[in-house]
């Protein structure tokens, strides 16, 4: 992997992290039908300047393909990414002794 250079470490947003539940606005299945609107998923990958976001149901790209992975990529400053309301928006994970 590439190294950049830089005088100090990029400062972190905190916008998003890991786990969070988030809302974005994409093609996906809804009731057997493909339709755009806001469809929660769940951030599993953010750096400096991108965000990805898993979702559990299937997900297409603009051009009609559907993501194999059901995993989405969005710039931290898409308008299309919104964190969910409420006042822990964090995903529910299993315990270790449930896997």
């Amino acid at each position: 992997m590439a190294q950049s250079s830089y005088m100090r470490p990029p400062e972190n947003t905190g916008s998003f992290e890991v786990g969070d539940t988030v809302e974005v606005f994409c093609d996906h299945e809804k009731g057997g039908e493909r339709i755009r609107g806001w469809q929660k998923g769940i951030v599993v990958q953010v750096d400096n300047k991108m965000v990805a976001v898993q979702f559990r149901t299937n997900v297409y790209l603009t051009d009609g393909w559907m993501v194999p992975d059901h995993i989405l990529w969005f710039p931290l400053n898409s308008e299309n990414i919104r964190n969910l309301s409420g006042k822990d928006n964090k995903a529910e994970l299993p315990h270790i002794e449930q896997l």
